[in-house]
């Protein structure tokens, strides 16, 4: 419960607009977060939302998009109006953060030329292929230039008409605010940026300007890309048509202000604020990144590693996996199902905190003692894999505990992102002196530092703010539009930080150990994945 002073606060800055409002658009929900001028959450809502595969490709539904961000705006002003009293008519801010990557592609008509193409899509390697050739860049297939022109390739009717293509984030902002920009960090996942001046490297476009399959088309590809915008920037406000689709019950005014729309590796670095080069951290859900803020340039391009943006301009190494929780939960899952069959359910809060601590029990080995698991729902680009299927193997000498086996799936979730990690850290001998961990994942106390840090052989440090998720992240850079003449990474070290608590995990030599086992097991038996891909539909 708030005391009576920070009611009091809370209302004045309700009143003064002195609230800023994030919204993201995760891949298994859609969440938002309005803060206080103390940058703490005084009203939240979600929504439940799930991709779907058709004709071969990974999509959502863009009208549940809406639905969702109407859901979860309601659920914040019903809050706002059942604890102040109030009605919630203006905001000082609002940030739209989603998945990064992806392809949304528009005609001169604005309407929308195919389904929308998400980050977990592994058909553009060709696009990959090509591409990182001849820019001599990692081009990754997830990237939104990579979507662009394998569309090409294919010769996919649309691609003539395009007249512009965004990220998810980029077109819930247009929408709400007519304004076609993007955020550096999201913007990097989209195409190469020039870090000296924050915007589009002119090389690369020139370079992909003349391939045949770009220069016969009747468009320029700087005009149909979206215009990137460094954090703080003011990005447009909210229009009457935007404030309609917002919050279709019209209590909220037009003209609010918005800030840059953002990816979620931007938001991931903000909430747990690591954007000073040499911090890193590891934001995980349906999948997983690490984000490395670099002290220098890497020597070479790496198909492992993607060069993205902090939302201040700083480069940063991120190693990305498509797969993390799906098949994780689908467990936890089955052993709710057996709890309430035998009659005795259980909180799921319970049950994952029960089921994490068995994997660091003192009787639970290392290495999970021979057990192996793929989670793999989809392709994974990291693990050369163009589809995915969900295996757990173990060999006859293995020992099957509850620990070893949870061991195991908590292991197998962090390989595929080790993978990049050690690309990082083996090749290009990258010091990074801490990461933080981020996302629901980290909820259950010790127990996913202590496995991340065994994965990557550095310290990880969560804070309380790590479970807020980066709906809080984008409310917080939503907020920094009102702050001048300060530094992204200094507002958020001396103001929105100064104060905040950090639990810190060091990696142990035997969990260090027993994870190198297992991932030399893991990459060895990856044909096991392969033969389930070729013999399971």
């Amino acid at each position: 419960m708030c005391d009576i002073s920070s009611v009091s606060s809370n209302k004045k800055d309700i009143i003064n607009a002195n609230t800023y409002l994030g919204i993201e658009l995760g891949s298994t929900r859609i969440k938002g977060a309005l803060i206080n001028g103390q940058y703490q959450v005084i009203a939240e809502g979600s929504y439940k939302w799930e991709n779907k595969l058709e004709n071969g490709l990974w999509t959502y539904d863009l009208s549940d998009a809406w639905h969702g961000i109407q859901s979860v705006f309601s659920q914040i002003s019903n809050q706002i109006n059942k604890d102040y009293q109030l009605r919630l008519n203006n905001i000082g801010g609002i940030g739209i953060s989603a998945m990064m990557h992806g392809y949304l592609a528009f005609d001169n008509r604005n309407k929308l030329l195919v389904p929308f193409r998400t980050w977990r899509n592994t058909n553009t390697h060709d696009a990959h292929r090509i591409l990182s050739s001849e820019l001599n860049l990692n081009i990754p297939e997830r990237w939104s230039i990579a979507h662009l022109y394998q569309c090409a390739l294919d010769k996919e009717e649309h691609v003539h008409n395009v007249a512009f293509f965004t990220t998810l984030s980029g077109y819930i902002h247009w929408r709400l605010t007519g304004k076609k920009v993007l955020g550096l960090s999201d913007a990097s996942g989209m195409f190469p940026m020039d870090s000296n001046i924050l915007s589009w490297d002119e090389n690369a476009l020139n370079k992909i300007e003349n391939l045949p399959e770009i220069s016969n088309q009747p468009w320029n590809l700087k005009d149909i890309l979206p215009t990137p915008l460094s954090a703080g920037e003011f990005a447009g406000r909210l229009t009457v048509d935007g404030a309609s689709l917002l919050d279709p019950s019209g209590i909220l005014n037009p003209g609010i202000p918005f800030v840059p729309p953002e990816g979620d590796a931007a938001t991931g670095m903000v909430a747990t604020n690591t954007l000073k080069p040499g911090t890193g951290n590891v934001s995980a859900g349906t999948s997983i990144f690490a984000t490395v803020v670099l002290k220098r340039p890497l020597s070479k391009a790496h198909k492992e590693l993607d060069i993205v943006m902090t939302p201040d301009g700083h480069l940063s190494a991120m190693s990305h996996a498509n797969n993390f929780t799906t098949d994780l939960n689908a467990w936890v899952n089955l052993f709710a199902q057996f709890a309430d069959a035998i009659r005795k359910p259980i909180s799921m809060d319970l049950l994952y905190t029960s089921l994490f601590n068995s994997a660091v029990d003192n009787g639970t080995e290392f290495d999970a003692g021979g057990n192996i698991n793929y989670c793999f729902s989809s392709g994974e680009f990291q693990a050369g894999l163009e589809e995915g299927r969900f295996v757990f193997a173990r060999g006859p000498q293995a020992k099957l505990s509850l620990g070893n086996f949870m061991r195991a799936q908590l292991y197998g979730a962090f390989c595929p992102v080790t993978i990049g990690m050690n690309v990082l850290t083996k090749e290009e001998h990258v010091e990074i002196d801490s990461l933080l961990g981020h996302g629901g994942i980290f909820a259950t106390p010790e127990v996913s530092q202590r496995i991340a840090s065994a994965a990557f052989g550095v310290p990880v440090t969560t804070m309380p703010t790590a479970s807020e998720g980066g709906s809080w992240g984008m409310a917080i850079l939503a907020s920094y539009i009102r702050r001048k003449n300060i530094t992204l990474i200094d507002f958020l070290q001396n103001e929105v930080f100064a104060h905040v608590n950090s639990v810190t995990v060091f990696p142990r030599k035997d969990d260090v150990e027993g994870f190198q086992r297992y991932f030399e097991q893991f990459m060895r038996s990856l044909p096991i994945e392969h033969a389930a891909i070729a013999t399971m539909p």
